[in-house]
């Protein structure tokens, strides 16, 4: 019986693919797998894999041209054996108990979802740990602000199979930040959800990672908030829908002074307060607001100041 299988998508992964597989393959859970899905990679990614397939059985390797990885995670999910579904990614790693812990927790409580804290390595090498919202199992009915205490990432997260088959849950594809509907989706269908009190994961943060790029790729995140928007409703879930939105916006206004585009930078900010004001045209009153400093409010309720803001930091911290 295969209990978990491990989804790790990949693109020339060589310089930390060996660090992430011998964190699996040291697991003390035994009945897994691993699925890996190579997205292209031009590196010695492939050789490195069936170096390890070699030495282990439960190494599946799936070759592919270029597809990005929504469409790579995609081909995990279907060709998953095991009864839950966990996704790492391939510069990160994981503890040597993490699949035992999670498994044994979903179990025990019967879970179509487990999460856990993790730890984030940040590029200038400090190590911070990272404390996901605590909370009794329950379902989105139970506690709606699940829906944005949460991260949205996949992988310190452990889902059971059914519940993705069953609900048509599938990562987006062509698009960046791929992974929130997923994670929304899951979180909306998921009957028992549980959080683990265990630092499991290692999620690493690297200069030139998708996470501290900045491109013309975060428009993207207009079109990843419509299909997301769909899977929650407006009638249950209003004020969590809206605290959600108003987030990851403002969020990705503030990262806008990593943009060394003015253009791209300024057409970014009009679009972004223009999706929340044509959603949410009461936004500025969301209790997001209690949660910061004056400074800071003002800055992300102002268009004009943001800009400015972003252009000063771009120009003093960037030298842009």
């Amino acid at each position: 019986m295969v209990k978990v299988s491990v989804v790790i998508p990949l693109y020339n992964s060589e310089l930390y693919l060996r660090k992430c597989l011998d964190s699996l393959v040291n697991q003390t859970l035994k009945e897994f797998e691993i699925i890996l899905i190579d997205d292209g990679s031009t590196d010695n990614s492939i050789n490195i894999i069936k170096e390890f397939q070699n030495m282990y059985d439960n190494i599946i390797l799936i070759e592919q041209k270029n597809s990005g990885i929504g469409r790579s995670r995609n081909k995990g999910i279907k060709k998953a054996r095991g009864e839950y579904i966990s996704f790492i990614d391939s510069d990160d790693y994981v503890e040597n108990t993490f699949l035992e812990d999670m498994y044994n927790f979903c179990i025990k409580n019967n879970l179509d979802m487990c999460i856990c804290d993790y730890y984030i390595h940040n590029y200038d090498n400090t190590i911070i740990k990272k404390d996901v919202y605590d909370f009794a199992v329950k379902n989105i009915l139970d506690d709606t602000t699940i829906i944005y205490k949460i991260n949205h990432s996949p992988w310190n997260k452990l889902y059971k199979k059914d519940m993705i088959i069953n609900n048509n849950i599938y990562f987006a594809q062509d698009l960046k930040y791929e992974d929130t509907p997923f994670v929304i989706k899951s979180i909306v269908c998921a009957e028992r959800m549980g959080k683990l009190n265990k630092y499991l994961n290692h999620y690493i943060i690297r200069k030139k990672s998708e996470t501290t790029v900045m491109d013309k790729r975060v428009f993207d995140i207009f079109k990843i908030l419509d299909i997301t928007n769909d899977y929650i409703s407006d009638n249950i879930y209003i004020n969590s829908k809206k605290y959600l939105n108003v987030e990851k916006i403002l969020n990705y206004i503030i990262q806008q002074r990593y943009q060394k585009d003015n253009k791209l930078r300024n057409k970014f900010i009009d679009d972004a307060y223009k999706y929340l004001n044509d959603l949410f045209p009461d936004w500025k009153k969301c209790e997001y607001f209690n949660k910061n400093n004056f400074i800071r409010n003002l800055i992300e309720k102002n268009k004009l100041l943001a800009k400015i803001y972003c252009f000063i930091y771009n120009k003093i911290k960037l030298g842009s």
